[in-house]
């Protein structure tokens, strides 16, 4: 049985579908009435819908296809330039993207994976809102360290105490709503149970990586962009490196691989045998950041929570 592809280029007002391998193409609007539409021309006889995100423009689509059952999968755009570029599809329309997308889809075989639920997609608002809100922190501090005139200081003094109210606000909130969900509260309780994981990073992790438990190890470290990229030709070999990746995840594990280097006694061991085998800090601090994120996910996957390693 042929396999059917839909691409899908989401805008502000209007969806271009464009189907493979027939060629045949539609156009729709981006909204509930449109959605419907586009639900009766795919049918059931579809193997994946191929769509890159736009902010919340694609949130209505995504939702709505997702009650119905349809096989969605959703790419990043900077993979998507890519691959328009190693095909020679150099043209950017929105008919050409709907193209792009269901071939890319068809060539590699791309599966459709589980979406964010509503409660995530509330979680995600939120927690880009808590992200803001600590960059205008990170300003408003060092804006105080110049500040001469009185009135400056005092606003921003102001600004400071607010930004604090609003953080502990948004943290209060998140955490509830992730304790009202069974799945998504077992998963707080786990990874707080890994030493050096915070409340914090763990409602980051959960947000931001929810497919953790569902990955190999392998999948898990190249989604948060800490799997090394190996460079060899010939007799020649690079420096690996890592890139690429969800940024956010590798951030929230920053300090806790800080952490963890003192305190967790199983990557304790880890940093100081990388250390003892020459490796600079950064790479070995990459390397506990990358073990934390293939330890959650085993936990996850296992429903357990951490416990040390026995003699």
């Amino acid at each position: 049985m042929t396999e059917i592809t839909i691409g899908v280029d989401v805008s502000k007002e209007a969806l271009d579908a464009y189907r493979f391998p027939d060629g045949e193409s539609r156009h729709f609007d981006n909204n509930a009435k449109g959605h419907k539409a586009l639900m009766r021309w795919i049918g059931s006889e579809v193997t994946r819908i191929v769509y890159e995100p736009t902010g919340a423009y694609h949130r209505g689509f995504e939702c709505r296809l997702a009650e119905a059952g349809l096989p969605l999968v959703k790419v990043n755009p900077r993979q998507a330039r890519r691959f328009a570029e190693a095909t020679g599809k150099l043209a950017k329309t929105d008919r050409c993207d709907a193209a792009m997308l269901a071939r890319m889809g068809a060539v590699l075989a791309l599966t459709a994976r589980p979406l964010r639920g509503a409660l995530l997609n509330e979680l995600k608002d939120l927690h880009m809102a808590r992200a803001a809100l600590i960059k205008d922190r990170t300003a408003a501090r060092n804006r105080a360290k110049t500040l001469t005139l009185a009135l400056l200081k005092r606003q921003n003094g102001e600004r400071l105490k607010q930004i604090q109210r609003h953080l502990g606000d948004l943290d209060q909130t998140i955490l509830a709503l992730i304790k009202t969900d069974p799945d998504l509260a077992q998963r707080l309780d786990i990874l707080t149970s890994i030493p050096s994981v915070s409340h914090a990073t763990a409602c980051a992790l959960i947000i931001d990586m929810p497919e953790l438990g569902a990955l190999q190890p392998s999948e898990a470290a190249s989604l948060a962009g800490l799997a090394p990229v190996a460079r060899q030709s010939g007799t020649w070999t690079g420096r690996a490196f890592i890139r690429g990746g969800r940024a956010n995840v590798r951030q929230a594990l920053y300090m806790p691989a800080l952490v963890a280097m003192r305190f967790n006694p199983d990557l304790k061991a880890k940093y100081q045998a990388l250390k003892a085998a020459g490796k600079p800090p950064k790479v070995a601090i990459t390397a506990l950041m990358r073990k934390l994120i293939i330890l959650a996910n085993a936990l996850i996957k296992a429903q357990r929570k951490w416990a040390p390693k026995t003699p």
